[in-house]
């Protein structure tokens, strides 16, 4: 089964692009996540009329084929958990177009997001999704995963900023949704409905990007707390103020200690937990806004704040929240990181949550994260051949996930649903709300083609499996 549909893909794309060898298929059979799946093949697409044929390739054989950008995926996204083909859309980047005048960006889904930025800067603009992997996700993976950054906060969420797309539907069709203009309420809104549809509906062969000017002004801050908790308190203090950063960051003390032993720049150690807090917009609004935040961290306990004077000690404060995730990781050699999101006023509590997870499973817990927006990334540092350890850590990862759905958050907010995160979908949804997604997944792929085994639990999955 497997030779013939493959060598019916040799009379779409040219050997070079294909892989078949053993030792190059087990390279594209994990992500960033846990878990490997072989394929039986992978294949580097052109063009979306390839894109195209081999979709209908897959109906006619019927075999699932899993889209795959850079695989920094931390959920399984594009895990081929049943085999077939990988689809790798890394090298899928012709286009990088900024248009000025209309303020938006057009380009292939390989490309990386991190050049949109670069792109967008040399004609004084801005694309603020900012996910911490930027310099090595596509922009396809992280609009199919809807993934973010820091900045959600003030900007919103990727799919505030997808505004037109091209796709290959699962049954193989070429459609065009939405268009380069801002306004669009021509029909439904398929293009919001296929942004973080984790691969499932459709595969992006290109998107147009809304952009906007650039800030004129930022300053930064950093704040340190004895424990999380005053620093979840902060947060929301200043929220409540009527204050809206640009982005609020949150690292707690063993994040603190994690980046001061892998790359030392001066954060001190004997915090709690500390806020990095950045206000943009114009100069002088920028003053009032970064004066009454450090006023309200005062007043909610602070231990000390620190505005940026200088560009460079600006870099600085951020260059020690962009090392969290290298330093943690060098903690132990098996990460889980998670990303369960909060509405903002159950900051606290979630902190408080946390914690009562750490002590419960005895478990090295660190927690960072978008603060500002909910999005707490708590990770479990452990080592994945303890098999009693994972076991703890399965159970851990599970109630931090209903600590956020109690609090009426979420189990995602920007890693998505994948394979860890699938037997939890009735918890957040109910019964109702996933056999509604389950009606629109078949009303789409009818043979259920596209990303087979994400999102929704299979083979009678109650649980987050790690081990």
């Amino acid at each position: 089964m497997a030779e013939a549909y493959v060598e019916a893909l040799r009379g779409i794309v040219p050997d070079e692009r294909l892989r078949v060898d053993l030792a190059e298929r087990y390279s594209y059979s994990f992500d960033a996540s846990f878990g490997e799946y072989l394929p039986d093949v992978v294949v580097r697409p052109d063009s979306d009329e390839e894109v195209s044929e081999i979709v209908k390739l897959a109906n006619e054989y019927n075999v699932p084929v899993y889209p795959r950008g850079s695989a920094t995926s931390l959920s399984g996204g594009p895990l081929p958990v049943h085999g077939g083909i990988v689809l790798d859309m890394s090298q899928f980047k012709h286009k990088l177009e900024i248009d000025k005048e209309n303020m938006i960006a057009i380009v292939s889904p390989g490309v990386l997001t991190s050049d949109i930025h670069e792109a967008a800067a040399e004609y004084g603009l801005f694309y603020p999704p900012d996910p911490s992997s930027a310099h090595v996700s596509t922009i396809g993976g992280n609009i199919l995963e809807n993934s973010s950054g820091p900045k959600g906060l003030k900007y919103g969420t990727t799919k505030e900023y997808v505004i037109g797309m091209n796709v290959v539907t699962p049954t193989g069709e070429r459609v065009r949704t939405g268009g380069r203009t801002v306004k669009n309420v021509t029909g439904f809104d398929l293009t919001r409905l296929i942004v973080g549809s984790e691969g499932m509906l459709g595969i992006v062969t290109e998107v147009t990007l809304r952009l906007i000017p650039e800030v004129k002004a930022r300053k930064t801050m950093l704040a340190t707390f004895e424990t999380s908790v005053d620093c979840g308190r902060a947060i929301t203090n200043v929220l409540s103020k009527g204050i809206l950063p640009a982005a609020m960051e949150f690292m707690d003390n063993a994040c603190i200690r994690a980046v001061e032993h892998f790359k030392p720049v001066g954060l001190p150690v004997d915090a709690g937990a500390l806020l990095i807090l950045e206000v943009d917009g114009h100069p002088y609004s920028v003053d009032d806004e970064m004066k009454e935040a450090s006023e309200v961290c005062e007043s909610a306990g602070a231990m000390t704040v620190e505005v940026a004077e200088t560009e460079e000690q600006r870099a600085n404060i951020w260059k020690s929240r962009k090392m969290v995730s290298p330093a943690v990781t060098e903690m132990g050699p098996t990460k889980i990181s998670e990303d369960a999101t909060v509405p903002r006023g159950k900051i606290p509590d979630m902190m408080e949550r946390l914690a009562e997870i750490r002590e419960k499973y005895n478990l090295n817990l660190v927690v960072f994260g978008h603060a500002g927006d909910g999005n707490l990334h708590p990770n479990i540092i452990t080592d994945k051949r303890n098999t009693e350890e994972m076991k703890r850590a399965e159970d851990a990862v599970s109630e931090i996930f209903e600590a956020a759905v109690e609090l009426g958050g979420t189990l995602s907010g920007e890693h998505g649903i994948g394979t860890l995160k699938a037997p939890y979908m009735v918890m957040e949804y109910g019964e109702a709300g996933v056999e509604l997604m389950k009606t629109i997944k078949a009303a789409w792929d009818p043979n259920n083609i596209l990303n087979p085994g994400k999102m929704f639990a299979e083979n009678g999955q109650t649980k987050v499996e790690l081990t």
